[in-house]
């Protein structure tokens, strides 16, 4: 045998070896999977730096919607890298026929401000949602400055009626209500209540076990409009 033949059998040789698999094996659909939210991430990068302060995106991987919060660029809402799935992402996980984009749709940021949301859904091959990208804009600083950007600030009707999601963390609903309820039996707002009965409910809360949920003492200062330092000297 000829060098160059003895050559041409290696490149043979190393190619059906290459990356560990046969030559013309197809990859695992778990490997398929993960390409899929790998490129996911890089489109979400890329989109949240262009739109800094206003366009959070958050990649979620719907294998996993108890920690399904993969990325989060342009961080608005407050959540977190590990955080659980919106309604969205549990919707679309029980049913592949869910609406892959649903786009435009009236939302809300934890603190109260409008946001317009856009979610995309992203299918493996074999037609599961195994990913979503969804896009919350801040449109409280969108919306005074002209008329002429009243198309980016409208919502479609379609979705205008519908609670589809809220834009936090699913665990710190019940902190949410435990905080409003008590200020409305003050006749009140959280952030309008006085300062000894915010130290007050902070103390409570913090008895009751609230501290527990994640990320709760900036819950917290968020809702009653207070620092976090202010939140943990109340503990006391």
């Amino acid at each position: 045998m000829s060098v160059k033949d003895e050559n041409r059998g290696d490149g043979r040789d190393d190619a059906q070896q290459r990356d560990g698999q046969p030559l013309g094996s197809a990859p695992s659909a778990a490997a398929g999977d993960e390409h899929l939210l790998a490129e996911a991430e890089k489109i979400a990068i890329a989109l949240g730096r262009m739109f800094p302060g206003l366009c959070e995106v958050v990649l979620h991987d719907l294998r996993n919607p108890v920690h399904a919060i993969r990325v989060i660029e342009n961080n608005l809402s407050g959540r977190q890298v590990g955080d659980s799935a919106t309604e969205l992402g549990l919707a679309r996980i029980k049913d592949p026929n869910y609406p892959s984009v649903i786009q435009n749709y009236a939302n809300q940021f934890p603190d109260g401000r409008p946001a317009k949301s856009t979610s995309i859904g992203i299918k493996n091959e074999a037609g599961e949602y195994v990913a979503a990208l969804c896009l919350n804009l801040d449109v409280s600083t969108l919306s005074p400055v002209t008329l002429a950007l009243a198309n980016l600030v409208t919502t479609d009707p379609e979705f205008r009626e519908v609670e589809l999601e809220t834009l936090r963390d699913r665990t710190r609903r019940e902190l949410r209500e435990v905080i409003e309820t008590a200020a409305a039996e003050r006749s009140s707002t959280p952030r309008a209540l006085p300062k000894d009965a915010k130290k007050d409910l902070v103390h409570r809360l913090y008895t009751d076990g609230y501290f527990d949920t994640r990320n709760a003492a900036q819950t917290i200062a968020d809702l009653l409009g207070i620092s976090r330092a202010s939140v943990y000297a109340y503990t006391k």
